[in-house]
């Protein structure tokens, strides 16, 4: 007896120690040592050049499959079946990133791309990256950065996601079970290497060039819904347009704004980059219906880059679009609908920069960049981690390397942010209302764009990194009683790391900001 007990204690050991080794391995520091502290000043009135690529990243979708129920998702039980077009014996399913695991690629709508705009200014050289992927964690923004060559010349790098639910799965959390990750590592590769060509091509085409800057303040909020209280928004598109001084052809525009790109919503089978798609067509091509135009487009690269998105700001089912050729109200979740969309914010982004007269040719880039550590409080999360779903390296124990910075380019004045941030800690406006987890007032005081100087203050959200929701920790919201008179916790809670996400991150920006402006 004595020996069997022994034999089996012997084997819970061994057990033991496997999975703690397995989950050691989960969750070790992909990047031992690694740290972002880049501190650039420059006052001066220095020439500008600028530079811009669009790299495509969009996914093979090799197999096709029968959705028998509709339901969108690919459950064999259910009687779904797929065309194995390839032929190699097995469904080789491109997990569509968003709402819902099982979400299969059927097709491809529009490409994806990873667009950059590289600006230097003789003495550091920016590049601002945007993919259109739901997310791009730490680890991986690392990856890119040790792949372009240092024949690039970039002082600091901004790899955002435009955050569309279209695209294929870069976080994990979608596959075809909550216990298995929905990154295809070959994919996954693509997209890094395809991001790292997209910073080195702009960099290669660089040119001096003249800066235009614009802004609508409220017109497109008329696409946006904020689908929890307090309603506060990102609504304004702030634009900055880049012309060439050779021949004063448009090299590229960066158009910036606030908004879920889920437009197409959950029954949406075909990969798309959603409305920045239909934005950056008509940016780039013009506005046309058939064969008539509404608006000449500028040419170049348009890059769209996310704002401040938490809330959640969408464009859901519930929310009517106005096609502005035709005067028909859309309300169904489709490609119409979305175009319908783009078509208007791209529209209002041309009529902005038409109406515009503030030219730039000669400023200085101030960075302020650093590294940070946030605490990963959410169980699930970490669960996901340990288990290998969230392919998430910790630089301590369930703390997570991630990264936030300040820079200024003449009288545009940028933050990066690494997630999905209220609106309310961007623009004011957070609450401590009855029922909140955590009774206190508001902590992340006073809003960031208070904080920041400059005529055009940007938000680059779900930059550098992606940590969920940025939720004001007085607004938190998990047990009852619920706020504002809910039945049941909100939505928002369940993708964070924590309460203690957006105290941090405020106060590393605040501080950042501070440094910047001395």
């Amino acid at each position: 007896m004595n020996k069997w007990l022994r034999r089996i204690f012997a084997f819970l050991i061994v057990l033991l120690i496997t999975v703690c080794i397995f989950f050691y391995f989960q969750v070790k520091d992909r990047h031992t040592g690694y740290h972002v502290d880049v501190q650039v000043k420059n006052t001066e009135l220095s020439e500008l050049k600028v530079g811009f690529a669009a790299v495509p990243i969009t996914p093979e979708v090799h197999d096709r499959w029968t959705d028998v129920n509709n339901d969108s998702k690919y459950i064999e039980a259910d009687g779904d079946t797929f065309e194995d077009l390839n032929g190699n014996g097995v469904f080789d399913a491109v997990w569509i990133a968003g709402f819902s695991n099982k979400r299969a690629a059927n097709g491809i709508h529009d490409d994806l791309w990873a667009r950059t705009i590289v600006i230097d200014d003789g003495k550091s050289r920016i590049s601002l990256t945007s993919i259109d992927a739901i997310g791009f964690m730490s680890d991986d923004i690392i990856d890119v950065r040790k792949l372009v060559p240092t024949s690039a010349g970039i002082t600091y790098s901004v790899i955002s996601s435009t955050h569309t639910h279209e695209a294929p799965d870069l976080l994990g959390m979608w596959g075809d079970s909550y216990f298995r990750s929905g990154v295809d590592p070959h994919y996954m590769d693509y997209v890094k290497k395809q991001t790292a060509l997209s910073i080195e091509k702009a960099a290669q085409s660089i040119e001096p060039a003249i800066l235009k800057f614009a802004i609508n303040e409220k017109d497109a909020l008329s696409v946006v819904n904020d689908t929890r209280e307090p309603h506060v928004f990102d609504e304004a598109i702030r634009l900055i347009q880049a012309i060439s001084k050779k021949d004063s052809t448009t090299l590229g525009t960066l158009v910036s704004w606030g908004n879920h790109p889920e437009t197409l919503w959950s029954a949406n089978l075909l990969i798309s980059s959603d409305f920045p798609h239909f934005l950056r067509e008509g940016v780039e091509k013009g506005i046309y219906r058939n064969d008539t135009l509404l608006h000449k487009g500028l040419g170049g690269v348009t890059v769209y880059f996310n704002a401040a998105v938490g809330g959640l700001m969408t464009t859901n089912p519930v929310m009517e679009v106005e096609d502005i050729f035709t005067g028909k109200v859309y309300k169904t979740p489709d490609f119409d609908k979305t175009k319908a969309q783009g078509d208007f914010l791209a529209y209002l982004s041309l009529q902005a920069l038409d109406s515009s007269n503030h030219y730039v040719d000669k400023a200085g880039i101030s960075i302020h960049a650093k590294s940070i550590n946030i605490k990963m409080q959410n169980p699930v999360f970490r669960a996901g981690a340990l288990l290998g779903v969230l392919k998430r390296g910790m630089n301590g124990w369930m703390k997570v390397r991630s990264e936030v910075a300040a820079f200024s380019i003449g009288p545009a004045h940028f933050i990066t942010v690494p997630g999905e941030i209220y609106p309310e800690i961007v623009n004011g406006g957070i609450e401590n209302p009855e029922g909140q987890d955590y009774p206190i007032l508001p902590l992340e005081v006073p809003p960031l764009r208070a904080l920041m100087q400059g005529e055009y203050k940007f938000i680059i959200g779900l930059a550098n990194d992606m940590t969920g929701y940025i939720i004001p920790k007085s607004q938190w919201d998990t047990e009852a009683p619920f706020t504002y008179g809910r039945k049941s916790a909100p939505y928002g809670e369940i993708n964070s790391l924590g309460p203690e996400t957006a105290p941090t991150i405020h106060a590393e920006l605040k501080l950042l900001l501070e440094d910047l402006y001395k």
